[in-house]
């Protein structure tokens, strides 16, 4: 059956590099396979390939390297028809579960314990027409938007989503990331002071560790 194995393209333990949740212990589970090519992907190498792996035993090596919380990405890990419950098997084994994915994919299935990081893509990707609107009203208390910039003109689009929606009054956190090597996060700053808006600004703690193109990290 689809929900009973998934595409695995890793499952390592590292530390969580974006989001509120940044530099805790974190157990990766990158799906493979993804609809998407924004320009900046970092991670094409997850459209892919992988190993196709029980979804016991994809729990299994997961909670077996032993940290609290626990993110299951991408790729696009909602195109799997058993991520959704993997996710609920993971929020049963009692960790602290985050999801990433685009703001393409329908997220109101996904288990109401799991923390919904949601990608929405800015102009500069290229795949800005693939956001499903619809997802920012189901964002809540738990849930997270990100917006990844590449420049002025995404900075703008953004803010407009922001106030149009009036999504940080319903999420958690809306986050404003850099795209890494072409935005200067100090613009992003004072852009964002400028106009006072609810939002956190993060970097990729990741690539400021172990560079930009390390992977399994």
């Amino acid at each position: 059956m689809a929900t009973d194995s998934l595409v695995i393209h890793e499952i390592y333990r590292s530390i969580q590099g974006e989001t509120s949740f940044s530099g805790k212990a974190c157990t990766l589970v990158r799906l493979s396979g993804c609809n998407l090519r924004c320009r900046w992907c970092d991670t094409p190498q997850a459209f892919h390939g992988g190993e196709r792996l029980p979804r016991a035993e994809v729990l299994r090596r997961a909670l077996a390297l032993g940290t609290q919380l626990v993110l299951v990405t991408g790729g696009e890990p909602l195109l799997q028809p058993a991520a959704l419950p993997l996710l609920r098997d993971l929020c049963d084994a009692g960790r602290s579960v985050l999801l990433e994915t685009s703001g393409e994919r329908d997220i109101s299935q996904v288990d109401p314990r799991v923390h919904r990081i949601v990608d929405m893509k800015a102009p500069g990707s290229g795949e800005c027409a693939q956001n499903r609107l619809a997802n920012l009203e189901l964002l809540g208390e738990r849930d997270q938007l990100k917006l990844v910039l590449a420049d002025r003109a995404d900075y703008e689009w953004a803010r407009a989503l922001i106030v149009r929606t009036n999504v940080a009054a319903r999420a958690a956190e809306v986050l404003l990331s850099p795209v890494h090597g072409e935005l200067d996060p100090k613009d992003l700053v004072a852009w964002s002071l400028s106009d006072a808006l609810p939002v956190r600004i993060q970097l990729q703690l990741h690539k400021y560790i172990w560079g930009r193109d390390a992977q399994g990290v």
